[in-house]
């Protein structure tokens, strides 16, 4: 596999400045306008629409707060530790954070039982049964149905957000799954990252390494021993384990940074040696098929194919022995002896991996850029980093206790980002439409929560959870926009989903999610508590940037789209319509909006 390349060019130096115009078709009339000031409240152009709406002054400057690790100062800084942990804050939420304090809110997330899981799911709407005509073991679609259903309702919404974290970590796609059952090993997959995502970083590898999901996707099953006809072990996830998950190509420092030899040049973590030995240990895994029973059916146009049951795709893959390498493996300094059997193999295996001093910094720096900034200092991810190596009590791996480290951290909680260019990250289309689902309160009037896969880039999202284009992901955590200048080392990872193209359709997508909603209108928000403020305009677009932006929309741009409402007159007369298309124009407005797309 290719190593990511880092390389600087010259233009703007902000993740905002990076934002492309926004192309859009011919909407309805009022989101017309919202539209037309979206792109120049995203492209920083504009003087404001000629309505009435009174001017927001601007905050005043508050310096640099002291920061305060314990408790959210005001709503804005609870929403905004919010939006890092979870999908959405709400004002429950908000409130809540503000009684409980951040320490304590992650506690009491962490202390609920996991939610329903996406296998349950899946079963409960019927997608197991091997007879229905619909031939549900032959698709993929029905994970789609699952995933977005998880994101949107699931109760334990801080370990649905990092296991979507680690989805983009530890990646299987559905776009690389062609098995019978597929739908089913990608929910227990999901399921798998979300049981682990507060537990400990080695029993997480280990259920990875093992899934049937994973299996297929890098090859691990069915990869047999080398034989007298020069047949070797297939050495595509010995590969990855190494490159993707654990410890990556360079030898690092605790704070991430790559450790240079005497000549200044950056170290190689492993070589092709340490592959082809390490591939030896993933040898002899298949399906655990002792629960399979077997099912008859006719074809059309004569005979019949037999197909088994849902159960081997929740069971970890098996080990035959007689396909497992019986050479030695000598690999990161570490010797599995000659005919050692296969699980004490892969333990030494995955301890080795584990224990490396790698691990850390690699997986710490990645998890910040998933929940707080693409460019977090070396010593952010130093203190992460330690704590990965030692909780406090002695245990590495912790993962409960980093994802504290991470949301706590000074760089997470001090208000000192907001005022730095290339401080936070661009939100995932995927992590947009959820949010909109959960701030609006969006439900599924039939429970079926049909909405399928999103990844079109021309007339959708461009992105759709669970389905990853490749194993390095949607982005690489090192990419770096063409044509931009960011300072020297800085990156933009999620920008690699973006072009003029993606910006026009997102806008175009979201402008019929807002008003429409999906699935023909099944899937639809109310706006309840945003209808109670539509005769004011700016106390529904103060509201909209508390909940969506945790009041980082400028007071330029809130006056804009302001403005912008108020060019369509509302009265008590109004029509149901009329009242719905002003929010979804608010809505809109805001989700077009550079400081809203920038998360910091």
């Amino acid at each position: 596999m290719a190593q990511d390349q880092m390389t600087g060019v010259s233009a703007p130096d902000t993740f905002e400045q990076t934002l492309p115009g926004l192309a859009t078709t011919s909407p309805a009339p009022v989101l017309a306008a919202a539209l037309a000031s979206a792109a120049l409240a995203a492209c920083g152009g504009g003087s404001g629409a000629g309505g009435a709406a009174p001017a927001i002054p601007p905050a005043a400057d508050p310096g640099t707060p002291a920061y305060n690790p314990a408790m959210p100062a005001s709503d804005e800084e609870a929403a905004r530790f919010l939006l890092q942990a979870q999908f959405s804050a709400s004002d429950a939420d908000i409130a809540s954070v503000r009684a409980l304090g951040y320490a304590a809110w992650l506690d009491r997330q962490a202390a609920l039982p996991l939610g329903p899981s996406g296998w349950d799911w899946l079963n409960s709407k019927g997608y197991g049964d091997v007879l229905n005509s619909a031939k549900y073991y032959d698709s993929s679609y029905q994970a789609d149905y699952m995933i977005w259903n998880q994101l949107m309702t699931a109760p334990d919404t801080l370990r649905k957000r990092l296991a979507l974290a680690l989805s983009e970590y530890f990646v299987v796609s559905l776009t690389g799954l062609n098995f019978n059952w597929r739908s089913h090993a990608m929910a227990h997959y999901w399921d798998t990252l979300a049981t682990h995502a507060l537990g400990n970083f080695r029993d997480l590898l280990e259920a990875v390494t093992l899934h049937p999901a994973m299996g297929v996707y890098l090859s691990t099953r069915g990869n047999k021993k080398e034989d007298a006809s020069g047949r070797q072990p297939d050495e595509n996830y010995a590969r990855e384990v190494m490159q993707l998950f654990t410890i990556g190509l360079v030898q690092l420092n605790i704070d991430g940074t790559p450790k240079l030899d005497a000549d200044g040049n950056k170290q190689a973590t492993y070589g092709a040696s340490d592959v082809s030995n390490l591939a030896r240990v993933f040898t002899g895994y298949d399906f655990d098929q002792s629960q399979n029973v077997n099912t008859q059916i006719a074809q059309t146009g004569g005979g019949s194919r037999t197909v088994g049951n849902t159960a081997f795709a929740r069971l970890l893959m098996l080990l035959t022995a007689s396909n497992h390498s019986t050479l030695a493996a000598t690999f990161l300094g570490t010797t599995i002896a000659a005919n050692t059997a296969g699980a004490p193999a892969l333990k030494t295996a995955l301890d080795t991996l584990f224990n490396h001093p790698n691990v850390a910094p690699f997986f710490s720096r990645q998890m910040i850029q998933r929940l707080v900034t693409s460019n977090p200092s070396p010593a952010y991810v130093a203190r992460v980093a330690a704590v990965f190596n030692n909780n406090g009590s002695g245990v590495r791996g912790d993962l409960a206790r980093v994802v504290t480290a991470i949301l706590l951290d000074e760089e997470a909680r001090a208000t000192a980002g907001l005022r730095q260019s290339e401080y936070g990250k661009l939100r995932e289309p995927m992590l947009r439409l959820v949010q909109w689902a959960r701030t609006f309160g969006a439900s599924s009037s039939s429970g079926d929560w049909k909405i399928g896969d999103l990844s079109n880039p021309a007339t959708q999202l461009g992105q759709s959870p669970l389905r990853s284009p490749s194993v390095f992901n949607f982005f690489r955590p090192g990419y770096v926009p063409p044509s931009t200048a960011l300072s020297a080392g800085a990156v933009a990872p999620e920008f690699q989903l973006v072009s003029e193209s993606t910006v026009g359709a997102y806008l175009n997508f979201m402008m019929g999610v807002i008003l429409n909603g999906l699935n023909a209108g099944d899937i639809n928000a109310p706006y309840s508590a945003e209808l109670a403020l539509v005769s004011d305009a700016l106390a529904l677009v103060r509201r909209l940037n508390l909940l969506l932006c945790a009041g980082q929309l400028s007071a330029a741009n809130q006056t804009l789209i302001a403005s912008t409402l108020i060019a369509t007159t509302v009265t008590p007369t109004s029509s149901a319509a009329t009242l719905r298309n002003r929010i979804c124009a608010a809505v809109l407005l805001v989700m077009a909006s550079a400081e809203y797309l920038v998360q910091k």
